[in-house]
């Protein structure tokens, strides 16, 4: 793509994003469903200004990366570590119950074959598929609303990172059924690895930066080795880890998250989000999507597929939530924070049509649980918020 044609694209996103960002806050929504609805209107599905593209994909990925290295800066340590456990078990339930009900729903549609059929670890592939959950848009989401520091909003930040550890071990069983090469012990190591080395290396640069942090007090220095830390932590955990790079970027934000000028950071991540990488990521979304091309074969299933995708989420993490102590309320933003969709849900899609466990056809399906959760769920906090006077 030429240089002139990627700035007018830019330009156009930017301006669409923010301008719908504002319709929206204005209209009592938050900003992303505004940007989400931008890149429906000015992608493919609608007027075909911008195409989606690689270095687009590029731009998003280090918006995500820095939303989540923000969510990290943000987080009460002290909340986590209560958090803890808590947030274990609803992600546990919030991979299982999607599991089960998304290879239930395939072979409600396509037929109930006997274990160990082609067609159904096909099913079993859908319910892979609906593990997935994407906390960027739920982060965002309890930022603008003021409570993403909070024991709920730290409990939903860390359940999704958990959901997405055990939802690449349960992506890694089910391609071993057809990939036999897969080594399902091999990623149980490095991911544990993983959090070792992020616990080792996390003290180490903790100490690093207190030490760089008096030398250098309340300068942009800070923030700009902090914004290292974060792409280093990415870069190590996808590449010698094979754990989601979004996964590192939190991880970075929670080692500074303690320190005296972590909001200063945070502040200064937040002008090049605001400004430019988080528009594009939450435009990106719908760039993805051209509704002109859904088959109506498949639209039953999609809204089948949609409505399973998001309940699930909603049962089993709100459900456990209900059993563990948390109140009703809090329950439910728990389930229904847990229910977007994003890259993660696409990354496995994209596996799956590799492997031969998923049909071009079934792409549409997640495309659309991607774009309607992640409309739907910003507006669904907001109002269960609105009736909570207070969350604990």
């Amino acid at each position: 793509m030429e240089t002139i044609e990627i700035l007018r694209q830019l330009a156009i996103i930017i301006i669409f994003a923010k301008l719908l960002g504002l319709v929206a806050r204005r209209l009592h929504a938050p900003q992303v469903v505004g940007e989400i609805v931008a890149g429906l209107l000015i992608g493919p599905s609608i007027f075909g200004w911008v195409q989606s593209s690689q270095f687009l994909s590029g731009m998003a990925e280090i918006g995500v990366i820095m939303l989540m290295f923000n969510a990290g800066l943000g987080t009460n340590i002290n909340e986590l570590k209560k958090s803890g456990v808590k947030a274990t078990l609803i992600a546990c339930a919030g991979v299982f119950v999607p599991l089960v009900l998304g290879t239930i729903l395939f072979m409600t549609f396509y037929g109930f074959d006997k274990i160990g059929s082609e067609q159904f670890y096909k099913a079993l592939y859908i319910g892979t598929i609906l593990t997935a959950t994407s906390v960027s848009i739920t982060v965002q989401t309890l930022k603008e609303l003021g409570k993403l520091s909070s024991f709920v909003g730290t409990t939903v930040t860390s359940a999704a990172i958990i959901d997405d550890v055990i939802g690449i071990i349960v992506l890694t069983v089910v391609i071993g059924f057809k990939d036999p090469s897969t080594n399902l012990v091999s990623v149980i190591i490095h991911t544990a690895l993983f959090f070792v080395f992020a616990c080792g290396a996390g003290f180490i640069f903790y100490k690093i930066f207190k030490l760089f942090e008096k030398r250098y007090v309340h300068t942009r220095r800070i923030p700009i080795v902090g914004l290292a830390l974060a792409f280093s932590f990415s870069y190590i955990a996808q590449k010698f880890f094979n754990v989601a790079d979004i996964t590192g970027a939190y991880i970075a934000g929670v080692i500074l998250c303690t320190t005296k000028d972590s909001s200063y950071i945070s502040r200064k991540m937040d002008i090049n989000s605001y400004m430019l990488f988080g528009p594009i990521f939450f435009a990106s979304i719908g760039l993805q999507t051209n509704i002109r091309t859904i088959d109506t074969s498949i639209l039953i299933f999609s809204v089948a597929f949609v409505i399973v995708g998001m309940l699930s989420k909603i049962i089993g993490c709100a459900g456990i939530s209900r059993i563990i102590g948390f109140s009703g309320i809090n329950s439910l933003i728990i389930g229904c924070g847990m229910m977007t969709r994003g890259e993660v849900a696409l990354i496995v899609a994209q596996r799956g049509l590799a492997a031969g466990l998923l049909e071009h056809e079934f792409f549409t399906s997640v495309i659309l649980l991607i774009i309607i959760s992640s409309l739907v769920t910003p507006l669904v906090l907001k109002a269960l918020y609105s009736r909570k006077k207070e969350v604990s």
